[in-house]
């Protein structure tokens, strides 16, 4: 696989992703884990995978609850980064999603935020989320955390500009060929950049379909990080928790 064709081994290796993201509320997020832990109730001695880990940041907290994680991802960069907090219970390591990461080692695998649908081909989601399923022992649990696509379309924010440690990011979005793209456009030191974040714009019907071929069983769908039910047309959230 070509990876210098894929949008996301380039721009999330960029020191400017997380520039642009730096500003990000890392309270939603806690909230999100905490009930999340609640919910599963996994023991001190059962393994957590966190899925697209980026630099680490829940898996961190998970650790701090008490957890034995890994967190795998395909950016080196993050990695990199996220190995200072590494520990017993704490593990990182560089990897792509689409290749089984030791099979039927964990007792819950965790993709969380919207770190999925990024692949150019739909074939290659599926073979993601198989893979994700082998690394799950029997009867271990997946959770997949995406945005509620059509209510993410209908408040899509089609231009705006916002400047992050003295540089102005300028980020349009739009809907293209089953993506929901966002454009970054910059300039730092005389040079001009761009990137792209390309998401495919899966839907409800989309993911039940993954789940079968990957032979996984749906549990539960919730529509928040409160774990309230789903509903297509109100919630910011589509977040499966699915059995092997």
């Amino acid at each position: 696989m070509a990876r210098q064709e894929e949008w996301f081994s380039t721009w999330f290796d960029s020191p400017y992703y997380h520039i642009l993201y730096s500003n990000r509320d890392d309270n939603d997020a806690k909230l999100f884990i905490d009930n999340l832990l609640t919910y599963l109730h996994p023991k001190p001695s059962e393994k957590l995978l966190d899925l697209a880990c980026g630099k680490g940041r829940h898996s961190l907290y998970l650790n701090q609850k008490g957890h034995d994680v890994t967190g795998i991802d395909l950016s080196a960069q993050s990695i990199a980064y996220a190995r200072q907090f590494e520990n017993e219970r704490l593990q990182f390591e560089e990897h792509d999603m689409r290749e089984v990461y030791k099979p039927e080692a964990f007792d819950f695998v965790l993709n969380l935020f919207t770190s999925f649908g990024y692949f150019s081909s739909e074939t290659e989601n599926v073979v993601a989320l198989c893979a994700a399923a082998k690394a799950l022992k029997h009867g271990g649990k997946l959770v997949i955390d995406f945005m509620n696509t059509d209510r993410a379309i209908e408040n899509l924010v089609m231009h705006e500009e916002k400047t992050v440690q003295g540089i102005n990011f300028r980020i349009s979005r739009g809907v293209e060929d089953g993506f929901i793209v966002k454009t970054i456009c910059f300039e730092d030191k005389g040079q001009e950049y761009h990137f792209e974040e390309r998401v495919r714009a899966l839907r409800e019907e989309d993911f039940l379909e993954y789940f079968k071929m990957a032979q996984l069983r749906l549990l539960d769908q919730f529509g928040n990080y409160q774990l309230t039910s789903y509903n297509r047309d109100k919630s910011e959230r589509m977040i499966f928790v699915l059995k092997k």
